[in-house]
This record gives C-alpha cells, structure tokens and sequence, in this order.
C-alpha cells in the first residue's frame, strides 16, 4: 500500500514543506479483534501540524491523520461488529485502558493509557489501516467519504468543547478562528440553539464570508470590539493571544473554552483583575471520547452537516498541511484516496 510518512520532527513546516514523503508498505497485519480498513478519504488537522512542528510529540516514524473513512476490507476472528463493505470510520481516539478511574466515568480521554490515532498509532494518510471494531463507527452512505472525515474530528471535538462551554439559547456565543471545527460548530449552535448570537473572530476575509453566510450575527478580526460581551466562547485558534481576548470579551461568570491540543504561541499573562475576576472561567478540552463521536455523527445527519471541503490527493498530503498552515484552506481539507 501508499503511505505518506512522517520520520522527524522540525520547527516549522515551511523550512521543509516536503517533509512527508510517499512510502510503499505492506498491508498491514491485524488482530483478533480489530478491522482492516481501505481508506477512502483522511481529513487533515491543525493537530498534525503539532505532530510535525513538535508540540506534540508522535512516535516515529509514523503515518499522520486521524479524520478517516473507508470500508472494512477484512477483519479478525473475534470482530463481529462490523460486516465486510461496511462503511466506518475512525477518530482520534485509537485507545483507552477501559479500566480506570477516568475511563470509568466516562472519561476515557483523560486515561493515562489513552492512545490517538496517527500519533501514538499509524492513520490515515494511507491507503489502509487497522483498528480495534470497538473504536469504529458507521458511516452513513448519504454523504460523500471526503465531507464525512472532518465529522470524525473537527466536529465532533468541536462538538464537545460546545458541551463544555455550557451554552444555552438566547445566550451570545464567542467562536475565535473559523477553520474546520469553527464551520461545524457554528451548524450545530444555529440548529439547536436558534436563538443563540454567535459573534466569529478570524483574520482571514475569506473565513469571515463564510461565517456570516453560515449565520454569523457578526464578524470581525481578533482583537475588534464585539457588539455586546458573550456569555460563552470557544477558542480554535493555534496561538494564545485569544484566549486573553475571549476572556476580556466575556460577560461576568462567562467561560472560554480552549479547543486545541497545543498552541503555537504561549498564553500571555493574565491580569486577575480584568481578565478572570467576576467568576469568569477558563476551561481546555482534552482529547475526544467515544460518546463524543457516537452522539455527535447522528446529530450531524439531522441537522444536517455538510462541511466544506477542500480534496486533495494522498500524494498532495504536504501542498495540503502547508495551505492549512497559512490558513488558505476554506472549511476543511482532505486527503482523498478513493470514492
């Protein structure tokens, strides 16, 4: 099979921007109870930009991604949750022990044995990949595999900082950077909180656009004044200065929500007085569960989702982190290998 792997890390992705290179592997083997999957489509994600510019230590080498589709070629002896053909796919969660404190109550991103696909194991910038059955989940044929894989991902991770910014209708909602999570999020706030503000921060002309035409209230570049505080936000955006922002735009007892693995660019000192006082709260989202995925990709075939892409061939993996690196990318890109 094609891979495009990853052997080093570097400090920044455009002092190499071929970085990844094409690779022919073996299919790979599979246990008793995992499924070997054909990919279909890979989204691709600011978390493998980490991967490759070292916040976020993979091992090595390794095959990047972690937003996948495709069908089950074959399975173990012991695999009976999925048929061959069925469509699945596969997120960032690659493991959990099962066992512990965290996993027990729910929590399973939080376990210290937790393992994420395309970093501690081998992704989706291939042509296969194996998982355990009881990490995959179907996918509708409704929707085209590459419009699915950022469901896998950015939305349901999305999906889960929107849980934890405790939003509530008529409330105001704060969205910082509008990449592909941000497109989603922004679906499921109109759907089920209709009456919800939502208020998009972003550089990018382009990404504003689309934010109003997706029902942005308003839109404007980071560090603008809103229109009024929110009571509510969630930030996207790989460096830290917005987080200082959403908190100096939050109404008293407000919560921000930090949606990334890793920021490029450190958090800048927070003065108590203005920043975190009146019981404002500032939260991280770790990871991504099972339930997240499970709960979200039905919400997101009600609604329904139909993220933006941007495709791209496996061969085309760096063109497509370099775009997304300089933001060029509208809604979410990915790797297509097969319909």
């Amino acid at each position: 099979m094609k891979a495009m792997i990853l052997e080093k890390t570097i400090s920044s992705i455009e002092e190499e921007p071929e970085l990844l290179h094409m690779t022919e592997l073996s299919v790979p083997d599979f246990g008793p109870k995992q499924i070997l999957v054909k990919i279909s489509a890979c989204g691709v994600c600011h978390t493998e930009l980490d991967e490759i510019e070292g916040r976020l230590l993979p091992k090595l080498p390794v095959i990047p991604g972690h937003q996948i589709v495709g069908k089950v070629a074959d399975r173990g002896k012991d695999a009976k949750k999925f048929n061959i053909g069925d469509r699945v796919g596969i997120g960032w969660i690659y493991s959990s022990c099962g066992k512990c404190f965290h996993c027990l109550r729910g929590n399973e991103n939080l376990c210290e044995r937790f393992q994420s696909t395309g970093c501690d194991a081998d992704g989706g910038y291939a042509e296969y990949t194996v998982v355990s059955e009881d990490f995959a989940y179907p996918i509708t044929e409704r929707l085209a595999a590459s419009r699915a894989a950022p469901l896998l991902c950015a939305g349901a991770v999305g999906y889960r900082a929107l849980k934890l910014s405790g939003i509530d209708d008529s409330q105001t909602i704060g969205i910082y950077g509008f990449g592909a999570s941000a497109h989603i999020v922004i679906q499921v706030v109109k759907y089920k909180f209709p009456d919800c503000r939502v208020f998009v921060f972003t550089r990018s002309k382009e990404h504003r656009e689309l934010a109003k035409k997706l029902g942005a209230d308003w839109a404007g570049v980071p560090g603008d004044i809103p229109p009024g505080k929110h009571n509510c936000a969630i930030d996207f955006t790989p460096v830290g200065i917005t987080v200082r922002e959403a908190l100096g735009n939050s109404e008293k007892g407000g919560r921000v929500v930090v949606n990334v693995i890793r920021k490029a660019t450190p958090v800048p000192e927070l003065d108590y007085t203005r920043d975190l006082w009146n019981e404002k709260e500032l939260k991280s989202v770790a990871n991504i569960t099972r339930k997240d995925i499970e709960e979200f990709l039905p919400l997101a075939a009600e609604i329904p989702i139909v993220p933006e892409v941007q495709e791209f061939k496996l061969a085309q993996a760096n063109e497509a982190l370099l775009s997304l690196k300089q933001g060029k990318i509208r809604g979410a890109g990915v790797l297509k290998m097969q319909d």
